[in-house]
């Protein structure tokens, strides 16, 4: 890969790290540091990668945590793996249990969108295959983080604030958890504040003592039994005990000469492939990467691909999905053909929020890690398990109620996904790990970075750096404040229903490493949060 890493078209924010021995990208500094301790402890890419994670549930609460779903695709010797952390609906959910609850489509929180949270379980199948250290020792970063409390920067206390102010209004015995849990007399900690997080560091010393099973069929899991029953959940002890993560082979496209890896359904990642496979019908060069034609066409592209997934992404494990259909180069040739110079409605199905980390990382022996976890909604149902320090995901608010969709709710099926984990290699070679969170920005960001980087030649912090735009489900097309006049006045002639957007975090928060011709690796850090790409 050529890169210029000399050329800053975006002024103002963060330069490439470049190191041989290893690197680890992140949405918090003090996590990155937790994955770099471990990588100079003698670990591997993978246990560098779940430190990493585990320090994010403690410091980042705002967007993942243990009560939440995960992905990863790890690159080891020559060869991509994909590993599916989701979990699956309780045995006593359904479409009919909600309609009889009153429900015409899924609840947003309380106990009605809490799946079987997957996360641990991926950390601990992750490390069987593929870790060298103890899993103790790479869960002691986060531990000591959460025994010994850490300060909290500045964007993560802008979405905890929204998150206990959130907390504040919502009403149940299922929520009184929330507040002693994530809150400081009831608020939210400022930034520089520190904050400890003692029923977190009692859940991960459990783990780290007796191993992930006592999250799924121990103690753990007995207590989320418990308070589930207690409060009107559906969650089971039979639900966590039959939860296993599944390796699964990763999906892709050509692109520019390079190949997009992405995780299967049921994420959302085949959109990325989709709109990329259309793109590549497309000469975007001719045109500056600041100009209004280059955003229309990767725009026009991103919602033919949204059109496609919103209509046939589920479980693979409950319905059948025509991903090589999906992915066929001729259909999507044709497809490129609908795009016109105006914007055009391409009727995809109604699009979720979210919150979620990504992070990467790399080591000296070429092993790297693509790794996206989270709670989906900031901090998820807004249900937490009292006295362990696990909020529980909302991801049940992916499916539908509609009889006639694949991504219909039922008993222990795993909902429509939107974290997706990316990677990119060139003729069976790896390049490396790249994502970009934040719910259905993130196929939209994963197709920016790539464009960003083979089209227009950005390095990874210049691709990182670059004003993105985010389609919305109502038409919208939001922009960064940072995008050009002419773009925003092109955009809008051609039909496209513009919004110039100043709020923090609404366009996605991303990660790349790149590994150059010389074997060294080079990173960039999302300049939209706190993040830190640290290199050894």
């Amino acid at each position: 890969m050529d890169l210029n890493l000399h050329h800053f078209p975006y002024p103002g924010r963060r330069v490439p790290v470049i190191a041989e021995r290893g690197i680890v990208a992140s949405s918090h500094p003090l996590a990155s540091q937790a994955g770099m301790q471990i990588l100079q402890s003698g670990g591997n890419a993978v246990d560098a990668a779940i430190a990493t994670a585990a320090a994010l549930t403690v410091l980042e609460p705002t967007s993942n945590g243990l009560g939440g779903d995960g992905f990863a695709l790890i690159w080891a010797g020559d060869t991509l793996y994909g590993i599916n952390g989701s979990g699956a609906a309780p045995a006593g959910l359904s479409a009919e249990v909600l309609a009889a609850a009153g429900y015409q489509e899924m609840p947003m929180y309380g106990w009605w969108p809490v799946t079987v949270p997957g996360v641990v379980r991926l950390w601990s199948d992750m490390h069987a295959r593929f870790g060298r250290l103890p899993l103790a020792q790479v869960l002691a970063p986060a531990i000591s983080y959460a025994e010994d409390g850490a300060p909290v920067p500045p964007m993560v206390a802008y979405f905890w604030a929204r998150g206990v102010a959130a907390a504040h209004i919502r009403r149940g015995p299922e929520f009184e958890g929330f507040l002693p849990t994530f809150s400081i007399d009831g608020r939210a900690p400022r930034p520089g504040e520190r904050f400890v997080s003692p029923g977190h560091a009692r859940t991960l010393r459990l783990i780290a003592r007796h191993g992930t099973d006592v999250f799924y069929q121990g103690e753990i899991a007995e207590s989320i039994d418990r308070f589930a029953r207690a409060t009107g959940g559906l969650l089971r002890a039979t639900d966590l005990v039959s939860h296993r993560s599944e390796w699964v082979k990763p999906i892709s496209i050509h692109y520019r000469g390079y190949t997009v890896h992405e995780i299967p359904p049921n994420g959302q990642g085949i959109a990325a492939l989709m709109a990329l496979g259309i793109l590549d019908h497309v000469d975007l060069n001719r045109w500056p990467r600041e100009s209004a034609a280059s955003f229309h066409w990767q725009i026009e592209a991103m919602k033919l691909a949204f059109a496609d997934a919103f209509a046939y992404v589920a479980d693979p494990a409950k319905v059948a999905i025509p991903v090589n259909e999906m992915l066929n180069r001729e259909r999507l040739a044709a497809r490129r053909q609908l795009i016109g110079e105006r914007a055009q409605s391409y009727g995809p199905a109604a699009l979720p929020q979210g919150g979620t980390v990504y992070f990467a990382t790399a080591d000296r022996d070429g092993m790297m890690v693509s790794m996206i976890q989270s709670t989906y909604m900031g901090f998820g149902s807004g249900v937490v398990v009292p006295e362990y320090g696990i909020a529980l995901h909302n991801r049940g608010y992916g499916f539908v109620l509609d009889p006639d969709h694949p991504n219909r709710v039922a008993p222990g099926k795993r909902p429509f996904h939107t974290i997706i984990p990316g990677f990119l290699s060139k003729n069976g070679l790896p390049i490396g790990p790249f994502g970009v969170m934040g719910a259905h920005m993130q196929p939209q960001g994963h197709v920016q970075v790539i464009v960003n980087t083979l089209d227009y030649g950005l390095h990874p912090q210049a691709a990182l750096d670059a004003p993105r735009w985010c389609w919305e489900r109502d038409g919208t097309l939001r922009l960064e404040l940072e995008t050009p006049r002419h773009v925003i006045e092109g955009l809008t002639a051609r039909g496209h229903q513009v919004v110039v957007e100043s709020e923090l975090g609404g366009f996605g928060r991303g990660q790349v490493i790149w590994r150059l011709a010389s074997g060294s690796y080079v990173a960039g850090t999302e300049p939209r949060c706190d993040g830190l790409a640290i290199g050894w």
